[in-house]
């Protein structure tokens, strides 16, 4: 199969990539499931961005800088800020339903969380990611020049030196594996577009989808791109903690709204008081590292599951109006959040760092780009800042498209790839093998590498991981591949970057905070790994 584009990922870093390039190109988006499966789809808060003139870019700017904590490139962050309102007038244009608000400048809502220093979240409700993927997607179904490989699971990268060791380093597509039809096909493209989003899938508990695991990042790595700032795992605060909720994400605009961290009823003579102020001079509006610390070291030193956050002190209309879908999702699980606290715990949230890119999305291997959360742009820093994930998407999504479209431009002709070759492989005698695997990393990294770390429980992890992939690299090569054999081999991957970034930085930043190393250094450097055949 030959496209002049083939993206990975069906989020809205993908899908938009896919429609600014389909007027005049041939493009194959590849989703590991449906194209609403993506952690795009569950983003409940919004989208930051100056659209008042109350509101400035250089505050937007501040607050992106104070919560990344001294990491975040000011270049490539005043870039994205700067773009951000064309960026949301793109997606009105094309259908979005966000919010209305006739006395607001824009004639939208406008609501704040943790971090702003202004109300700059343009949302729709509380499912502001479902809004925008739906209409996107049906725009992207409905065009003739869009191919849509859904139950395609990317395998790896086509190199063209694994194909010619003289030739020069180019990406010349990828294969995927149709998980219905079992069988393997060879996309050549003249670019490659990595749009797989992030890797909470590597915790045991985290608010990503199961389609989180880190696919793009692992395969730009081994194909010798550099990684950066992996050790930076941002945990959200506050996820609802019920044995069947999986881990629901209650958005951070409930605390943008007045919602207050208090101790539940197991916390004896302490139930019910407010513990955030005792930790941050902005209480439960401090950025999410700070807030999810915080119920960490409370969880722990109280011995408790949970904590809870309470919005019960406003109406139940203004509730209903503005958390509708929390507040239908915890009915279901019989917490009345209009009358009741909502119990929550941190879950592994988002991955601040993934493969280096520039502001055209370009990897370090020509034919490559990377948008969304698998890129590294260095907007995010040691900490992102709330809402700013989806703008980057659309940003990025735009001059990657461009940068792809002056590159098309050339001429360039697809290669010819080979087929993948089965001939020495045959089926899994036992796939329990890999469902151990899989449980044992993601515990593993949740008690080893999760909020707070030292060096001996990353040491202890990084034994561990060397161990699996020995046993993932043998399984990989003599069995006939599937989903879960391919995520884990990318998980495993990640993990590895994760720990090998965590032991290099020597002091606490941001997410990244060490027991080891508590105090945080004066110059702030990002972690750089270079890439497995670099």
């Amino acid at each position: 199969m030959k496209f002049d584009v083939a993206i990975i990922g069906s989020g809205l870093a993908g899908l938009s990539v896919a429609l600014h390039l389909a007027e005049k190109h041939k493009v194959v988006v590849i989703s590991k499931g449906e194209l609403l499966d993506g952690a795009s789809n569950w983003a409940q808060g919004g989208i930051a961005a100056v659209l008042d003139s109350g509101d400035s870019h250089d505050q937007h700017i501040d607050d992106t800088l104070v919560a990344g904590a001294g990491l975040c490139d000011e270049g490539a962050t005043r870039y994205i800020v700067e773009h951000g309102r064309e960026a949301i007038e793109w997606l009105i244009a094309q259908g979005v339903p966000f919010t209305r608000d006739a006395s607001a400048e824009l004639g939208y809502h406008l609501t704040r969380e943790g971090g702003h220093s202004q109300r700059r979240i343009i949302h729709a409700a509380d499912a502001t990611g479902h809004a925008v993927q739906v209409t996107l997607e049906q725009r992207v179904r409905a065009h003739p020049n869009i191919t849509l490989l859904e139950h395609h699971c990317a395998i790896d990268l086509i190199h063209s030196r694994k194909l010619d060791p003289q030739a020069e380093p180019r990406c010349l597509g990828l294969y995927v594996q149709d998980t219905r039809a079992g069988r393997v096909l060879a996309i050549a493209a003249a670019r490659t577009v990595l749009a797989t989003g992030g890797a909470g899938k590597v915790y045991l508990y985290t608010s990503n989808p199961d389609s989180a695991t880190g696919d793009g990042i692992a395969m730009a790595w081994r194909a010798g791109c550099r990684v950066a700032n992996m050790e930076f795992i941002q945990f959200h605060p506050t996820c609802l903690y019920h044995p069947y909720a999986k881990s629901f994400l209650i958005s951070e605009a409930l605390r943008g709204e007045g919602a207050l961290l208090k101790l539940p009823p197991s916390a004896g003579a302490a139930a019910g008081t407010r513990f955030m102020p005792e930790h941050d001079e902005r209480a439960e509006l401090a950025p999410r590292d700070i807030v999810a610390r915080a119920i960490d070291f409370e969880m722990k030193k109280r011995g408790l599951d949970h904590v809870d956050l309470d919005i019960s002190h406003q109406s139940p209309e203004f509730i209903r109006e503005h958390f509708p879908t929390i507040m239908a999702r915890c009915l279901e699980f019989g917490i009345d959040i209009t009358r009741q606290p909502i119990p929550v715990v941190p879950a592994a949230h988002y991955t601040c760092g993934g493969v280096v890119t520039d502001m055209a999305g370009r990897t370090d291997l020509p034919g490559l780009h990377a948008v969304g959360e698998t890129a590294y742009t260095g907007l995010h820093g040691a900490n992102r800042l709330a809402s700013n994930s989806l703008l980057e998407c659309l940003v990025l999504g735009r001059s990657a498209a461009a940068d792809i479209e002056q590159g098309l431009a050339t001429g360039r002709s697809v290669a010819d790839v080979p087929a993948w070759d089965e001939s020495r492989v045959t089926d899994a005698d036992e796939e329990v093998v890999i469902a151990h695997n899989w449980d044992e990393l993601r515990r593993f990294m949740w008690n080893y590498v999760s909020i707070v770390r030292t060096d001996k429980r990353l040491e202890r992890a990084q034994h561990r991981i060397a161990l699996l992939k020995e046993e993932i690299a043998e399984y990989y090569a003599n069995f006939r591949i599937s989903r879960d054999l391919l995520e884990l081999r990318n998980l495993v991957d990640v993990a590895q970057l994760i720990v090998a970034s965590a032991l290099t930085r020597k002091e606490s930043r941001g997410l990244h905070f060490s027991q080891d190393y508590p105090r945080t250094l004066p110059r702030a450097t990002p972690t750089i790994l270079p890439g497995k055949d670099a």
